[in-house]
């Protein structure tokens, strides 16, 4: 206490006054949490795509009237384990996920707190990726697939040349946004004790006991990351020559095939 009196004589008793001085004495420790927080969250939004690529590519698994028994079963079975795990990762918080398979499967793993924490972030996310993957894929026009089909493609095929890019690149705002997500996201690790920015905010404040300064420091820095993502996400839309929007619209769609149509593509 008497540390902590002697700390509290030192800081500006003004609001932004204190914050400024709190973050220059413990730049250090927020931006080792600035760290964690951009590891996390661009690690589980990788994996997540790549996750949600998988479950929403088996999600969209046509049935055909003319498939064997044993196919239409298989199909329909993969349909309900992919859709039972989107439900699942959609429908509990992260932060119950996060105590769960922590304490759950660290007799099993041994791991530490960082890699439980990619992990699970990544199978959330993996989650609502299947679901804007699936999305972008049944927003385009069956017409194309069709005419895949007709210059000789096979289903592989179809999905790897004209579905997928048309697909990603359709959902890409969603994805992004996502990204921006998970940066705010982590913040629930610290319940397992992983050392992101939210538990450094922690770490410090119980140490000078200036809560509303400490974490005035840490709404600024998270706003920040999540606007320069957000700028970042923004420049990359206009590269990819689609309009900058917040998710996926049936506008973005309408580009995306008229521009393929007058580049000579497949046609509808």
């Amino acid at each position: 206490m008497l540390v902590s009196s002697l700390l509290l004589g030192t800081i500006p008793s003004d609001l932004f006054g204190g914050a400024a001085y709190i973050f220059s004495k413990y730049a250090p420790m927020f931006w080792y949490g600035v760290k964690i927080t951009l590891l996390i969250s661009m690690s589980g939004t990788i994996i997540g795509i790549l996750i949600g690529l998988g479950i929403g590519i088996l999600r969209t698994l046509p049935v055909g009237k003319r498939d064997p028994l044993w196919r239409k079963i298989l199909i329909r079975l993969i349909h309900i384990i992919a859709t039972t795990y989107v439900e699942i990762f959609r429908g509990t918080p992260m932060i119950v996920q996060a105590v769960f398979f922590y304490y759950g499967l660290k007799p099993l793993f041994n791991w530490t707190a960082l890699i439980a924490g990619i992990f699970i972030v990544s199978i959330n996310t993996g989650a609502y990726m299947a679901e804007i993957i699936r999305a972008g894929i049944q927003s385009l026009d069956i017409g194309q697939n069709e005419a895949a089909r007709s210059i000789g493609m096979n289903n592989y095929q179809t999905m790897r040349y004209i579905i997928l890019p048309q697909a990603i690149r359709n959902a890409f705002p969603a994805i992004g946004n996502e990204f921006v997500v998970n940066i705010k996201d982590t913040s629930v690790l610290n319940v397992i004790g992983v050392t992101e920015l939210y538990f450094q905010t922690s770490s410090v404040a119980g140490i000078i006991y200036r809560f509303p300064d400490t974490f005035l420091v840490t709404a600024i820095l998270y706003l920040v990351l999540t606007f320069s993502t957000t700028l970042i996400l923004k420049f990359i839309e206009k590269r990819m020559n689609m309009p900058v929007s917040s998710g996926i619209s049936s506008s973005s769609t309408v580009h995306i095939l008229n521009t393929d149509s007058a580049k000579g593509g497949i046609k509808k």
